[in-house]
């Protein structure tokens, strides 16, 4: 599969981009800063502004399908990296053609699917802390729906730098019960399943270890 991946340098881009290319797929990446990439005979590096349309879009077009990873630097500040980024890629997808698109959002903006104390006591306090962020991620993927692009929307919580098990539990349109930590290892994971299962797409997934 022909990948173009956003957020390539983030800590959830880099854990993709090494699985993408172990499986065999051919990844563009295009950043801002190529310098912390590694050379491989399967990784084209494309320095370009993501906000830019006109810029990503000759490099989007033929491509099987685009992941974003592109996070906030700073989680509880005011941000729109999210949904114009997202908003701009959707814009270079349609004049393209390519139509797989896999985003990644967070399952703190989730109401159900939640034990009690998560619900009641956790979630009102983080969404306070992130409000911003959460914010962000609501009005990214509600860009993501009202898009005519087959997608998916992978929600994670928590993310580590824990190991890649393969382990992790799903559930659509709600979040996993109990489930408040996931390896970003793992997140690399499903965005791969995601992308290679079409039962995946027009779905909001929750994940967790």
């Amino acid at each position: 599969m022909k990948i173009v991946l956003f957020g390539a340098t983030g800590r959830t881009g880099r854990q993709f981009l090494a699985q993408a290319l172990q499986a065999g797929h051919e990844v563009t990446a295009i950043v801002r800063d190529p310098t912390s990439l590694p050379e491989h005979a399967h990784l084209s590096v494309v320095v370009a502004d993501v906000m830019d349309p006109e810029a990503i879009g000759a490099h989007i077009a033929g491509q099987d399908a685009v992941v974003n990873t592109i996070g906030p630097r700073q989680p509880t500040k005011p941000t729109t990296v999210q949904t114009d980024s997202t908003a701009s890629i959707i814009g270079a997808m349609h004049n393209g053609g390519t139509r797989r698109l896999v985003v990644v959002s967070n399952s703190g903006i989730l109401h159900t699917g939640d034990g009690p104390i998560t619900r009641y006591l956790a979630k009102p306090i983080l969404r306070r802390v992130f409000q911003h962020t959460w914010g962000d991620m609501r009005r990214m993927e509600a860009l993501v729906r009202a898009s005519d692009l087959d997608w998916t929307i992978l929600r994670p919580p928590m993310l580590t730098e824990g190991r890649r098990t393969g382990a992790y539990r799903t559930a659509e349109e709600h979040a996993v019960r109990g489930g408040v930590r996931l390896s970003r290892a793992d997140l690399a994971d499903g965005i791969l399943r995601a992308l290679a299962d079409p039962a995946f797409i027009g779905a909001a997934i929750a994940l967790a270890n």
